[in-house]
């Protein structure tokens, strides 16, 4: 195991009576700040490996290292208190306010009580819920993204090293689905944790992933970033599984109606591409940075950042919609 991973699967397999396996000799590393997603089709093993990390499912054979130790000797509760978990269903306590939602860990592992107000004010902030206004309101006062939203900064109340993302966003509608990923953006930059994310839809995998595994059979069948799966799949599943064949990277897209912010920013961005670029190349830019200004005509008309810019990917049109 390197220095820099966090977690490693050496020859992990899960199998269970009936003979199925459904994850067979995995090896992964994770390294420490990465984002990675995991993706492919039903029964591909993507959950049980997210599962065996925090131990809710135990390994058949093989090991799995948290920082460089076994984590079959970890204190499951320990290690668990080091691991936010955020599921498809949410689950928050229904009798509970929403700031005692969120301090459920830091309270159980006895954190200084003001320390944990601030915290929970923070991550409320983080999240865009004010919280004058949310943190005393019960679960059932909120709609199902501001639930999601909660689900999440409890998950990083008690700054674990590890989040585990089991398809959070999956059950929301596609509005509130594209606010918690641009919320999930943010946090991934603002406290940069070591994230494992599994999802079914390539679209969220492009936008949030420093890499990507996709899965088929309890095997990795490719894993690289985003960039890497578009421009080399590995074979035809990769290639259909994408949905993008390398004749759409040749696709002019069109960058006017993704653009946010002034036309007139200082200093001017240090990387501006042209309202008109091709797929391949807006792919190559977005790989390497947060944001980059848009010229149109030679006149600087605002900035295009990753997440805009992979969802216009993910569409697969010429710049059909607004940017929101």
């Amino acid at each position: 195991m390197t220095i820099a991973s966090i977690i490693e699967f050496q020859n992990v397999t899960k199998q269970y009576g009936d003979g199925t396996k459904a994850v067979d000799s995995l090896n992964l590393e994770i390294k420490k700040g990465e984002f990675i997603v995991l993706i492919g089709p039903s029964g591909c093993g993507k959950t049980t490996t997210l599962k065996m990390i925090n131990r809710l499912i135990e390994p058949t054979a093989g090991s799995i290292l948290i920082n460089g130790k076994n984590a079959v000797r970890y204190d499951v509760d320990r290690l668990r208190w080091n691991i936010g978990y955020v599921l498809q269903q949410i689950a928050l306590f229904p009798h509970m306010t929403v700031e005692e939602n969120i301090r459920v860990v830091p309270d159980m592992k006895r954190t200084e009580k003001g320390t944990i107000k601030q915290r929970v004010h923070e991550l409320l902030e983080q999240v865009g819920l004010d919280p004058a206004v949310f943190a005393h309101r019960k679960p059932s006062e909120l709609s199902g993204g501001q639930q999601q939203r909660v689900g999440v900064i409890r998950a990083l109340a008690a700054d674990p090293e590890i989040l585990l993302m089991d398809e959070p966003f999956s059950a929301l509608d596609p509005v509130a689905r594209e606010k918690l990923q641009d919320d999930m953006l943010h946090l991934k930059r603002s406290f940069g944790k070591t994230t494992v994310f599994v999802t079914h839809d390539m679209g969220e995998a492009l936008k949030l992933a420093d890499r990507i595994c996709l899965m088929r059979d309890g095997k990795i069948v490719q894993a690289g970033t985003p960039d890497e799966l578009r421009r080399n799949p590995s074979g035809e599943f990769v290639r259909e599984f994408i949905g993008s064949r390398k004749d759409h990277l040749q696709d002019v897209l069109d960058l006017r109606h993704w653009v946010s912010g002034s036309p007139y920013i200082t200093p001017k961005p240090q990387t501006v591409l042209t309202a008109d670029i091709r797929a391949d190349r807006l792919v190559s830019v977005m790989a390497d940075h947060e944001a980059v200004g848009v010229e149109d005509g030679g006149e600087l008309i605002g900035m295009i950042d990753r997440a805009a810019a992979f969802r216009l990917l993910a569409a697969g049109r010429k710049g059909a919609g607004q940017h929101d």
